[in-house]
């Protein structure tokens, strides 16, 4: 198929650990359809390496490079983390229980960052994640990527704001940036300037879709769920659940500016040679990620990554059959009722 006959697509990529595995699959499966042509990627901690790893593999050899550089990806993630001692109990794995909750490391390393800094507990800063990413990711292809633009997120620790990496300067410490936990990680310095983690700013952004791109459609790839029954009861669950309110409030923010332009473009009060309507839809599979706990974002077996990405290649398959037809011409996500929910 013609590249002119494709649909173009924005992918706004969510941050989650481990869970990043399901966005590779929702990748893998968009990056071998043909009707479909990625513009841009926005992502923020996982999603900013998954990111990455595509605007590579387009480089080098197009999308089924694209898609052979997330496998090597998170392979070699599933292999540096063999020797870690954070792993699931024999109990956990009779019984197929995905979530490091009862690991003694877990637990270990859980409170001793409740107390401790990791200038205290890690004062060399070594983090094999970032030397993985240095051997996996040649940044030189990715800055070079003209089949699309890349948006990265970090969060600048002194001022609280979000900052938005572009694809043409991008490093890996700017991707380290974005996936900078503060209780884990020492904040990531880049021109003098301390960042953590996109993900509480701009988890993913999506403004940058706006001037940046001419794709009106935005499909987002959310791995944090935004709503949960009930209230948490543990230590452990509540600040859990504090951290995924936390990680969605900048996307809810957007979605609630997005609907506002659009209902005023509807009503012929703003110019549309000035402003676009941005469709938003969403790629989720809420019934099998949801129910894994936080701990399991922790969790970077080989099995439990490729069950990951098996859903997320199902999730993918099913939304594009329901939703295809609707691209460039309506949103297929109510982004109203996400923010308000069911308050008036």
């Amino acid at each position: 198929m013609a590249k002119t006959d494709r649909k173009p697509i924005n992918l706004a990529l969510q941050g989650g650990g481990a869970h990043g595995a399901f966005t590779w699959g929702v990748l893998d499966r968009i990056l071998e359809d043909d009707r479909l042509e990625i513009e841009a990627l926005s992502g923020t901690s996982a999603g900013a390496m998954n990111a990455v790893a595509v605007a590579e593999g387009m480089t080098t050899g197009g999308p089924e490079e694209a898609r052979a550089c997330l496998r090597r990806f998170w392979k070699a993630v599933s292999l540096s983390a063999n020797s870690s001692p954070i792993r699931r109990t024999p109990l956990d794995w009779v019984m197929g229980n995905w979530n490091l909750d009862r690991s003694p490391a877990f637990t270990f390393f859980d409170l001793i960052g409740r107390v401790a800094s990791p200038y205290e507990t890690n004062p060399l800063n070594i983090n094999p994640l970032r030397d993985l990413l240095d051997q996996l990711i040649d940044f030189e292809q990715v800055r070079a990527c003209e089949q699309l633009k890349v948006y990265v997120s970090a969060t600048n620790v002194e001022t609280g704001r979000v900052k938005v990496f572009h694809r043409h300067e991008l490093t890996a410490d700017m991707v380290m940036a974005s996936a900078c936990l503060p209780l884990v990680f020492q904040a990531v310095e880049i021109a003098g300037v301390p960042y953590w983690d996109g993900g509480y700013m701009g988890n993913p952004a999506l403004f940058p879709f706006f001037d940046g791109s001419s794709a009106h459609d935005v499909v987002i790839v959310q791995i944090n769920p935004i709503t949960r029954s009930g209230a948490p009861r543990s230590a452990r669950e509540i600040l859990n659940r504090m951290n995924e309110i936390t990680f969605n409030s900048s996307l809810l923010r957007e979605f609630r500016a997005i609907d506002f332009v659009s209902r005023l473009l509807d009503n012929g009060k703003l110019d549309p040679a000035d402003y676009k309507q941005v469709l938003i839809h969403r790629i989720a599979a809420e019934e099998s990620v949801n129910p894994l706990g936080a701990s399991s974002k922790m969790n970077a077996e080989w099995a439990f990554l490729d069950y990951l990405f098996e859903i997320g290649q199902r999730a993918a398959d099913d939304w594009l059959r329901e939703n295809f037809k609707h691209l460039g011409k309506n949103s297929t996500l109510d982004i109203r009722a996400m923010y308000q929910g069911n308050e008036d």
